[in-house]
């Protein structure tokens, strides 16, 4: 009889970012004038590295896997936000906000393990450079990158599988301008206790101990960049201070969302915001910004297509 009572959720209103309309169409617009200008750049970035045969080292290739990682991303969060900004309503289907929970752990979760494997690379390309080219071939590169595409689906699945365990029979409200992990799991009409801490080893222990790693291994690589006195230490030095800014902008927000319990604080929304469609823009911009082979191959390619 329980469960004949029970009515199942087949939508969720999405609370939206802010409930000001002033400030809802100021995000709008610098929402959308920062993603026609980032999101063709990220573009640009794969581009230059598919067609230019001076840049196939690893690092320009996990570079353009990583612009197309960001611009996938981007779009799970950013064009609907866009849409509801001029909605009123704003509505999800259960499917449809399953999907777009997956797709965000799925890129998410693969680009935090293509910064590991950058960071790999980065460490025998200086630590370990007579070994370079014999550990890093393009058999071992293409490896590395179906290991962190793989890695991201069993993480996002797992994500996927606890959620669609839980009833929802209640309340369809989510506190947010798009679906996540912690806003949903609080709509279940069920003790959710066991699920938040696995959700919270899942995405915030992970999250936490690959940040960790990082810091160590670049702190490692800087260690023995300070130590040498070859010609390419100042490049060395920008490459690694360029990976480590992308990591405290990739997992800063990320921790600070998945490695506490759910509950919600005011900063959750404006730190979702820049995690889900900020700073994924921005990253490989920023390696680019700070590489001056790609940026010599960009305008190459803008000067070829001028010229013809």
């Amino acid at each position: 009889m329980k469960n004949e009572n029970r009515t199942e959720v087949t939508e969720f209103i999405l609370a939206g970012l802010t409930q000001s309309q002033n400030i809802q169409l100021l995000v709008f617009a610098l929402v959308l004038i920062f993603y026609l200008i980032i999101l063709p750049g990220n573009f640009l970035i794969i581009l230059t590295i598919r067609s230019d045969p001076g840049l196939t080292a690893p690092l320009y290739f996990f570079l353009g896997n990583l612009a197309f990682l960001d611009a996938s991303y981007s779009f799970i969060v950013a064009p609907r936000m866009l849409v509801d900004f001029l909605s009123d309503k704003k509505v999800i289907s259960y499917r449809g906000c399953i999907t777009q929970l997956f797709f965000l752990h799925f890129l998410g979760g693969g680009e935090g393990l293509l910064l590991v494997v950058m960071a790999f690379d980065r460490f025998i390309a200086i630590c370990r450079p007579l070994h370079y080219s014999t550990v890093m071939n393009p058999r071992a590169c293409y490896a590395l990158l179906l290991a962190l595409w793989l890695g991201g689906f069993v993480h996002s699945i797992i994500q996927v599988a606890l959620i669609l365990r839980l009833p929802f029979c209640g309340p369809n409200r989510l506190d947010n301008f798009f679906c996540d992990v912690p806003q949903v799991i609080k709509l279940a009409c069920t003790d959710t206790f066991v699920v938040e801490l696995l959700m919270v080893f899942n995405s915030g222990l992970l999250t936490l101990l690959c940040f960790l790693g990082l810091l160590a291994s670049y702190a490692v690589i800087l260690c023995r960049v300070h130590g040498s006195s070859s010609e390419g230490k100042s490049k060395a030095v920008s490459t690694c201070t360029t990976h480590i800014i992308v990591i405290f902008l990739m997992f800063g927000p990320g921790i600070f969302i998945y490695t506490r319990p759910f509950r919600a604080f005011p900063a959750d929304k404006v730190v979702s915001l820049f995690h889900t469609v900020i700073f994924p823009l921005l990253n490989p911009v920023i390696y680019t910004l700070r590489n001056q082979e790609v940026k010599a191959s960009v305008k190459r390619l803008f000067s070829q297509h001028l010229a013809c």
